[in-house]
């Protein structure tokens, strides 16, 4: 409590209203700054800290980078001398250090000792009034002040802006006099205008590529302007050096592990890296991240590229951090005959976590953690006995992170060449940087400064927990429908359309997102609905015999998408042999509200042109309904039924595979849910398997070829099919289950 109060006398005391001060204080870290910045102040201030040198202050604290805190005190110091003494020069003072400015003096650059007198203004605003006078004159006040303004400004950088402002008023009005009736009359057509432009701007569809665009990052060659990065006397050399490389072209990378199937979360980090390239021009490398050869298979690196693929992009080439062991190394060891590395021998579960405790070896002589590094390369040393250590904290707070341990595995592409491997924390910047990327895209466990990772509700996304569910066969394998991995949704017949809509409305924050699967499935049916040709299938047959006007079948010709004409029809046959679903068919009329099919209730028939009724029904000798005999009457002969049913003759035999959640939780790993754990909390019916009936429309339709099933659902055909029967999964329901959150 006395420290908040501190903080507020102190931010009164340099010119800041109750109100401010006290909306100020809200923010310890700004304000602790500020004392900070006070205090340092009045040090120089010959006359205490005036109320516009407070605002200056303020400016200060408000907009300086992280990455020239050490800078704070010089320029605090000239601010508190009167040397900067405005907005503008505060600014500039902050860039030159940001830029690294080396062709020009700080006092210089940032206008010290620069300041245009009010007579300096005076004259340089009659001489750009001067050359705009006739205009002014035709246009009076409709004339945009902002372009003289703007004028003096370029001549005199470092006058003060206020006064600039007041000297343009004044002479305008000189010139032009007070404002007449008609002055006040605003143009009419430039606001009808701007309404137009902004209605067709909100009716822009919203892609991948228009979210992109509307990104605040920082532009190809000022990666040093970004929260944590470090300036050293070498910056402005090196980003000169990164733009002749790279042509000031957009660069990104996608960098997965290859120990496993990309999953939905990845989706949202490939349309973010691929399309911010693809939005500026620019390109996208795959760069497999390739430092666990403990977990890695050939399958994952094919997989993850061929989803990448569906996706939609094509990266510019492949990578992989093995590409660059030997400079790794060099650089590593270089870390060490620096002093900013260790050899230490602290086990790795005494490593866990965040805040491990300080290393014993950490001050160990530089010549003697140069060999043990040597003798880790060459076998000298067991697993687990030794980790080379780097001497820093990471943003995220991880103290002397690993960057490298050893494992006595063959790696995929270099073979037993190495037994050391690099760890994530050190390779991944590095390798960003021998492969020039401008904008090192990750999410938030990464990088804070970056976006959300997404997270699934009602599945799990690991790993290794997806291994445990194949292990114990609760899964068939990665692909399994009822996951989240790419390859399970492309499985289940999820459209990449879908999946890039998913990703535009989630949008690219700061914030974890936890969304339920409701959301994608709601992309899904909008992306099927005019994709996905119409079909009838029977899931649960019921066989019924009708009497028709006519021997044999007829074709029928139906609309593959009956809201579109232009989509073509297809054939198929009706006879007086067909099936309908067991829901459609009702003995006893339940109530008033049943419309299908019952005796004494007719129903017609979708596409066929005809209304059966129940003549017979017959039953085995279990009492089950067997068959249904009815009459056929041409619809157009008859009143209009109540309703219409889907049915299937001469049709194909099929299997369809029914899905459900895999897990009957929200958070199946939230231990105070399911305190069995997540293999307990799977659902044992989360996949129906049936012999289906499917109209002949279907026949020779290829793997995931899809359909909407009239009445059933959204279908994808499946890779176990057979020439002669074919599998389809079910990818979404028509409607959300209303019983569903």
């Amino acid at each position: 409590m006395e420290h908040d109060k501190n903080i507020f006398n102190k931010l009164i005391t340099i010119g800041f209203t109750e109100q401010r001060a006290k909306e100020a204080a809200k923010n310890e870290k700004l304000c602790n700054l500020m004392i900070e910045i006070i205090d340092e102040a009045n040090k120089f201030s010959a006359n205490g800290i005036s109320k516009t040198m407070g605002v200056l202050l303020y400016r200060l604290a408000t907009t300086v980078k992280p990455q020239i805190q050490d800078k704070i005190k010089f320029i605090v110091k000239y601010i508190a001398e009167e040397k900067l003494n405005t907005e503008f020069k505060v600014q500039k003072a902050i860039s030159y250090f940001m830029d690294n400015v080396t062709d020009k003096t700080f006092d210089e650059y940032c206008g010290v000792g620069n300041n245009p007198t009010p007579e300096d203004i005076e004259r340089v605003t009659e001489e750009v009034i001067s050359k705009y006078k006739d205009e002014l004159v035709q246009k009076r006040y409709s004339f945009a002040s902002g372009i003289l303004m703007t004028s003096v400004r370029e001549r005199l950088p470092f006058a003060n802006g206020q006064c600039i402002k007041h000297e343009v008023d004044l002479q305008v009005l000189d010139l032009l006099g007070p404002k007449l009736s008609t002055d006040e009359v605003k143009p009419q057509r430039k606001i009808k205008e701007k309404k137009e432009v902004e209605k067709l701007e909100d009716t822009e569809p919203k892609t991948i590529s228009s979210m992109m665009k509307r990104l605040n990052f920082h532009k190809p060659g000022e990666n040093h302007k970004t929260d944590g990065y470090v300036l050293t006397p070498f910056t402005s050399e090196l980003i000169k050096k990164h733009l002749e490389e790279t042509g000031g072209k957009v660069i990104t990378r996608f960098p997965p592990e290859p120990n496993g199937i990309l999953h939905i979360g990845h989706a949202k980090a490939v349309n973010i890296n691929f399309g911010y390239a693809q939005a500026h021009n620019g390109s996208c490398i795959l760069r497999y991240d390739d430092t666990n050869p403990e977990k890695e298979e050939e399958k994952f690196f094919k997989e993850i590229l061929e989803m990448v693929q569906w996706l939609g992009y094509q990266p510019v080439k492949i990578t992989h951090s093995s590409d660059y062991f030997d400079q790794l190394y060099e650089l590593a060891q270089k870390l060490i005959h620096n002093g900013l590395a260790y050899v230490c021998h602290q086990k790795q579960e005494e490593l866990k976590g965040f805040n491990p405790p300080p290393s014993p070896w950490r001050e160990r002589p530089m010549e003697e953690s140069v060999q043990l590094f040597e003798d880790m390369k060459n076998g000298k040393i067991a697993e687990g006995e030794a980790t080379l250590r780097m001497k820093l904290t990471l943003e995220e707070g991880k103290q002397d992170p690993v960057a490298y341990r050893i494992k006595f595995l063959p790696h995929h592409r270099s073979g037993d060449k190495w037994c050391i491997y690099p760890t994530y924390d050190f390779t991944h910047c590095i390798c960003d940087s021998l492969e020039n990327i401008t904008h090192s895209l990750c999410t938030k466990e990464f990088q804070s400064s970056e976006y959300g990772r997404l997270n699934m509700n009602y599945t799990v996304i690991s790993k290794r927990k997806i291994l445990k569910l194949i292990s114990e066969g609760i899964v068939r394998d990665w692909d399994d429908p009822r996951l989240f991995t790419l390859t399970a949704l492309r499985r289940r017949g999820v459209p990449p359309e879908a999946i890039q809509r998913f990703c535009v409305e989630l949008g690219v924050t700061g914030a974890q997102s936890m969304v339920d699967p409701q959301m994608l499935d709601s992309h899904v049916r909008d992306v099927l609905n005019t994709t996905a040709p119409r079909a009838m299938a029977v899931l649960d047959p019921l066989k019924v015999t009708i009497k028709l006007p006519f021997e044999g079948s007829i074709e029928v010709e139906v609309p593959n998408f009956p809201a579109d004409n232009s989509k073509g029809t297809h054939k198929i046959t009706f006879s007086n042999v067909i099936y309908i679903d067991q829901a459609d068919f009702k003995e006893v009329l339940p109530n008033a509200q049943y419309k299908r099919l019952s005796v004494g209730q007719p129903v017609g028939l979708r596409h066929a042109g005809y209304v059966i009724s129940v003549e017979e029904v017959i039953k085995d000798k279990n009492n089950q309904i067997q068959e249904l005999r009815t009459i056929g009457i041409p619809s157009n002969a008859t009143a209009k039924p109540k309703a219409f049913i889907h049915w299937v003759a001469d049709p194909l035999a099929c299997e369809i595979r029914l899905y459900d959640r895999l897990f009957k939780h929200k958070n199946p790993e939230d231990t105070k849910e399911v305190p069995g754990g997540f293999v307990t909390d799977c659902d044992p019916d989360s996949l129906i398997v049936k012999d289906a009936l499917v109209d002949q429309s279907v026949k020779g339709a290829k793997v995931y070829d899809k359909f909407q099933f009239e009445r059933v659902g959204f279908f994808s055909v499946d890779l176990d099919s057979r020439p002669d029967k074919l599998v389809f999964n079910q990818t979404v329901t028509l409607r959300e289950d209303s019983g569903k959150e």
